[in-house]
């Protein structure tokens, strides 16, 4: 039975970028499974309705919808035990779950306020013009003037993901010597800002900025081979 994936998109329907879809996208590839895509986007909640979501990513398999990268994830790992682990044990699953949210609160959530402004511009107008209406309701204020001050802010940032930053001076992915779920959590929302914005947000002698770079490589080169921007 073909796995189908609903998956974020804009006016590029090559082009997902939403970072829980990424997450689901690596975790596949990890498990050694391909899913048929399907593009979806912000005003076509319909689509998935029917499915028990208004959001993505929405996993079929067969006459099974899962819901939710953190619900997909452990779905895949017991649906498909004799395939690579995602987690390395139920010990590596619990540690997963604590990083699951540092990455949605820290990685996510600070990521937001410096590349916001730069999503409507790979969107369909009637998709812009809804993200633009509910971001600003979230923020306050204009997207605009939420990047503002973003090479400030990018700073502060680089500093709040210092956990990462350390534990990869002792070893190559947070998985250990390979990488696993826990490096897709962090690594989705780094691919979702590269998708969509031309903002800098590592340097180069970063050494997140080399794990990110490994993990474009992964799986054949997956993630980098889907459009993004130099950065």
């Amino acid at each position: 039975m073909t796995l189908k994936l609903f998956e974020l998109v804009g006016a590029d329907a090559a082009r997902p970028f939403s970072p829980y879809c990424w997450r689901t996208r690596m975790a596949l590839a990890h498990k050694g499974l391909s899913a048929e895509t399907i593009p979806w986007c912000f005003t076509e909640k319909d689509a998935i309705a029917t499915h028990g979501s208004e959001r993505v990513p929405v996993l079929l398999d067969g006459e099974t919808s899962v819901v939710d990268s953190w619900t997909i994830a452990n779905y895949l790992e017991d649906k498909y035990p004799d395939r690579p682990s995602l987690f390395g044990g139920e010990g590596g699953r619990a540690l997963a779950r604590m990083l699951n949210c540092w990455g949605d609160v820290t990685v996510i959530g600070g990521l937001s306020p410096m590349i916001v402004a730069d999503i409507p511009l790979n969107l369909k107008p009637v998709d812009a013009a809804y993200f633009r209406k509910s971001r600003e309701v979230r923020f306050g204020k204009p997207l605009e003037e939420v990047v503002a001050d973003r090479d400030e802010t990018v700073e502060g940032f680089r500093r709040s993901i210092d956990p990462l930053r350390l534990t990869l001076k002792t070893q190559s992915y947070l998985g250990g010597g390979q990488p696993n779920y826990a490096d897709y959590i962090v690594f989705g929302g780094f691919q979702w800002a590269r998708v969509v914005s031309p903002f800098k947000l590592l340097g180069e002698d970063d050494p997140v900025y080399d794990w990110r770079e490994r993990l474009l490589d992964a799986f054949d080169g997956m993630a980098r081979k889907s459009p993004g921007f130099a950065v």
